[in-house]
């Protein structure tokens, strides 16, 4: 009698914990390219030495061999040629086991499968098989050879973003949701809606290019929309969400861009993305990044004589910090030597080949300086390693003037961070971005991407004009360094509270000279609140003063703003803003001029999460959410975004207003679904406070 297959079991447990995707909520199977995976045959008699029987692994709309997208495998003949394996375990009377391995080099995506024996064809209904990226396969591109690292930049669901300013840097947690439901038949949905031929597939540069485009809606329709206008109320403010899950389950299901993302949000579902088709990533915060429009390498800052930042002037513009992602692969197409940590982004800031989309560019290509290579290097190089100047506007004759004040070559691209391997803390890696500053290295390093970025002297570019009236136009200084002032002039700028929303910002600046002589010094200084890209809010007052110093010594100008000097603009901006100080010293003796700028956050009272430290699958507990007020100010409108992956699916509670000292108390009742350490997320936000986070663990 004809042979028949008549049933196909995919062994489902067995092969995802082998293949370490038994996490992922899908039905179907999911597997890693390049290792072997178990599949049982029930047939309508026992197979014998004179049957056909061919298993096709089919990709796409109308698999053929001859596109590299249908792999028939025949376990009596050789392999198949596309590096492709199968063989026969065992076979027991209508039961016939069969080992398949993927090639390593496989697109990535979802298969049918169809079995034939002579003339009859099973098809495997509703089991599309889903291959992945595998980093614990060695003949794999995506290969990385660390089970810690494997564990956190594949496998881990959780983590942290780190936002605030360089040096008060603040780590939000995110939940990545990599397995959650449909996560990753969106993923396969972006595969889908790439302009990728099914063979670009088996390349993660080509993938994880194409993701970085598909993750923002600007050319493409993809996941998320950009908004950093400040008016967010025909969809979810940037600073609302928690993790990755809603808004890549609300894309898959309208097919249509969430609204709103900023840096860290693209960052973050990028980093879902990539963890999800299984390629190695973790997201990167840059602080004080340059946003360098013309790659000059050069961006400038105009200030007024009050010492407050112009917005309107400047083309381009240092962000407090910037989120990309790096992703972990080998680069076939480079000379070698640039393996390893590649930078992506999605966030929409410059096209390149005409969308939206940079990267993959290898960390070693910037901190070398080899800026020539693919792709978008001048780009990461000069958000890491840009000068930024500082011009005075005055206002002569009715003619605006510009005069340089002075040129910061080390304040770009500092405090670069991620989330530590396995450890809920912060890992410093500038060092994989940059040379020390002021190494040797450094130096030649910058000397090699110099003689590919055209650096334009030393003229001022402004929105309104090509050309413009300057005193003191010089061109690049070739070593690139601070000329170290004759009265060893330092400025330095703390605050002696807490700057707690509701009292007043109490800040000071310290003039130091350290050279015998009697120094007479102009200081002006102002305080603003701007956004973390670098646009100004709001000016909140100046100080202005002479100082004489002898010698050797120093003196502190307080600047204190009042409360209701700044709350309006706290609860009528959308965006949580930062408190940016910006002093201005010259020596009259010496005509020398100093500039000195710093970012500060507010500091916020605690969100406390109470919740047992383990719990038992399919069992309630409860978890409590609890908030004071220690602020002078009400805070209004508060709103409570709970969600714990595998514990608790994403809710929002309104709470109405928390006046000052009150307590706010919130309760939930949670089902675990999975076992392991999860984690409860937890966001406050409020019209006068954007996001207070906290997080918990518990062990299932």
């Amino acid at each position: 009698t004809d042979l028949k297959v008549t049933g196909i079991d995919f062994l489902k447990s067995e092969n995802c914990r082998l293949h370490h995707t038994d996490a992922y909520n899908i039905k179907n199977l999911v597997v890693r390219r390049g290792q072997p995976f178990r599949l049982q045959l029930t047939l309508s008699r026992e197979l014998k030495a004179a049957d056909k029987l061919a298993l096709r692994f089919g990709i796409g709309e109308n698999p053929m061999k001859i596109r590299g997208t249908l792999f028939s495998l025949n376990p009596r003949r050789e392999k198949d040629l596309g590096g492709w394996q199968i063989s026969i375990i065992k076979n027991d009377g209508k039961e016939c086991l069969l080992s398949v391995t993927s090639s390593p080099r496989a697109p990535v995506g979802k298969y049918t499968l169809n079995v034939k024996t002579g003339t009859n064809t099973y098809k495997a209904e509703n089991d599309a098989v889903y291959l992945l990226f595998n980093p614990w396969c060695e003949d794999d591109d995506v290969f990385l050879d660390d089970e810690a690292q494997r564990k956190e930049y594949v496998l881990n669901d959780t983590g942290y973003i780190y936002v605030g300013s360089a040096y008060s840097i603040h780590s939000r947690p995110w939940n990545f949701g990599q397995f959650e439901e449909f996560v990753l038949d969106a993923c396969m949905y972006l595969l889908d809606n790439s302009n990728l031929r099914l063979t670009s597939r088996r390349d993660p540069v080509l993938v994880s290019r194409a993701m970085s485009a598909l993750v923002n809606a600007n050319d493409d329709n993809g996941v998320l929309l950009g908004n950093w206008s400040g008016n967010y109320s025909n969809g979810t403010s940037p600073m609302d969400w928690i993790g990755s899950v809603l808004i890549l389950q609300k894309y898959y299901k309208t097919k249509q861009p969430v609204s709103f993302g900023q840096c860290w949000v693209f960052a973050g579902v990028l980093t879902t993305v990539m963890r999800c088709l299984g390629i190695p990533s973790r997201c990167i915060s840059n602080f004080n990044s340059a946003h360098d429009t013309d790659e000059n390498l050069r961006v400038d800052v105009y200030l007024n004589e009050r010492g407050e930042k112009l917005n309107w002037m400047s083309v381009d513009s240092v962000w407090n910090f910037h989120v990309w992602n790096d992703v972990w692969m080998k680069r076939e197409d480079l000379p070698a030597g640039f393996d390893g940590w590649q930078a992506i982004d999605s966030t929409p800031q410059e096209q390149s080949q005409g969308v939206f989309q940079c990267g993959p560019c290898p960390l070693k290509a910037v901190r070398d300086g080899d800026v020539y290579l693919p792709f978008d290097s001048k780009f990461v190089y000069a958000e890491v390693n840009a000068d930024k100047v500082y011009w005075i506007v005055k206002n002569v004759n009715n003619e605006e003037k510009f005069i340089k004040i002075s040129t910061e070559t080390q304040g770009i691209g500092v405090n670069i961070s991620t989330k530590a391997v396995g450890e809920d803390k912060r890992e410093d890696i500038t060092t994989l971005y940059k040379f020390p500053e002021g190494s040797r290295e450094e130096r030649e390093s910058m000397k090699k991407a110099l003689s590919f970025i055209r650096p334009s002297g030393m003229v001022p570019r402004a929105h309104f004009a090509s050309i413009v009236p300057t005193d003191n136009v010089d061109s690049r200084p070739g070593d690139l360094r601070e000329p170290v002032p004759k009265t060893g002039l330092q400025l330095e700028i703390t605050h002696k509270a807490a700057l707690y929303p509701g009292n007043p910002l109490e800040l000071a600046i310290t003039v130091k000279t350290s050279t015998p002589g009697s120094w007479t010094i102009n200081l002006t200084s102002s305080c603003q609140l701007q956004s973390y890209t670098g646009k100004v809010e709001a000016s909140l007052g100046y100080v202005k003063e002479t100082i004489k110093l002898e010698g050797t010594s120093e003196t502190q100008v307080p600047l204190t703003i009042a409360a209701d000097t700044y709350m309006k603009v706290l609860a009528s901006a959308e965006d949580e803003l930062l408190i940016l100080v910006t002093a201005i010293a010259e020596v009259q003796e010496t005509k020398e001029k100093l500039t000195k700028e710093t970012t500060m956050s507010f500091a916020y009272p605690p969100i406390t999460v109470q919740m047992p430290e383990t719990a038992k699958l399919n069992e309630d507990f409860t978890c409590d959410f609890i908030f004071k007020n220690k602020l002078n100010v009400s805070l209004d409108n508060c709103k409570l975004l709970v969600e714990g992956l595998g514990i608790f699916k994403m809710a929002a509670f309104d709470e109405g207003d928390v006046e000052p000292g009150k307590i706010l108390k919130s309760k939930i009742i949670c089902t675990p679904t999975r076992l392991g350490e999860k984690k409860m997320v937890a966001k406050l936000t409020s019209t006068q406070v954007k996001g207070i986070s906290a997080e918990k663990a518990i062990t299932i």
